[in-house]
């Protein structure tokens, strides 16, 4: 039976899962995000899109304070999913999500990942690129749709664009608000994605994570803008299968 935790929506699983993919969505997304990656998972691997708090089935329940008590939140909502071997996957706000997460886990001496995937993130001692949180609505979708984050249709429907603006305005909030000026460096792998033309995470940012990196530490840029984990799920997702441990992937098969 597959476990129940609200944290976790859309959970899905090809074959007999033996490594659970835990992924973080980007800024105003929610588990929904991720719905594409489903035709594109690896035989064994169980995919576990995060459904955070205010979003999606979850759109009732108050945002964290700030983004500490977030990462905190999400760190906690997502202990219970750590009972098979894992791996932590965050795009943009995601990807610092995912490295709190992770640090949290470490320092706690719970089980730790099999590896660290960010996407389109930069680095936590790098402090943020701009500030998008407050400009005005015009200008905000203007920014969000050239960046690949609202189809054009969405338009039409303004008190659905109003509830996607109120949530993005405060997970950039979030984003802006995160610097670690001394992060801390992960003991377990962290593998970090680019977009060749992303333009609010510029791939030149991404290897800025090796900071973070106490031991095996990989960048990866793939074509497309900053929403190339959607774009092109299957890239990415044959650069994560190449990333599993051998044993593991192979234990689901057959």
């Amino acid at each position: 039976m597959k476990p129940s935790n609200p944290w976790i929506t859309g959970r899905y699983a090809v074959g007999e899962p033996t490594v659970r993919l835990i992924c973080v969505p980007q800024a105003g997304a929610g588990a929904g995000a991720f719905s594409g990656w489903r035709r594109h998972v690896p035989e064994g691997v169980e995919l576990a899109p995060v459904e955070l708090p205010g979003r999606g089935t979850r759109e009732r329940e108050p945002h964290p304070e700030d983004v500490t008590a977030l990462a905190e939140a999400v760190f906690q909502g997502l202990r219970p999913e750590l009972t098979m071997p894992y791996v932590l996957f965050g795009h943009s706000l995601g990807g610092l999500l995912a490295y709190e997460v992770a640090r949290r886990v470490e320092a706690q001496g719970l089980r730790e990942p099999l590896a660290v995937l960010i996407s389109g993130a930069r680095a936590p001692q790098t402090p943020s690129l701009r500030t998008m949180s407050d400009v005005d609505e015009d200008r905000l979708l203007d920014w969000i749709a050239a960046n690949g984050g609202l189809p054009q249709e969405i338009l039409s429907y303004p008190s659905f664009v109003a509830e996607i603006l109120r949530a993005v305005r405060t997970d950039l909030r979030y984003a802006e608000q995160y610097l670690e000026p001394d992060p801390t460096r992960l003991r377990s792998p962290l593998h970090v994605f680019a977009g060749a033309d992303d333009a609010i995470t510029p791939p030149a940012y991404v290897p800025l994570w090796e900071r973070c990196a106490g031991g095996d530490f990989r960048v990866t840029t793939l074509p497309g803008g900053h929403a190339f984990p959607h774009t092109d799920p299957a890239a990415l997702l044959r650069h994560v299968q190449d990333l599993l441990p051998r044993p593991a992937v192979a234990a689901g098969v057959g």
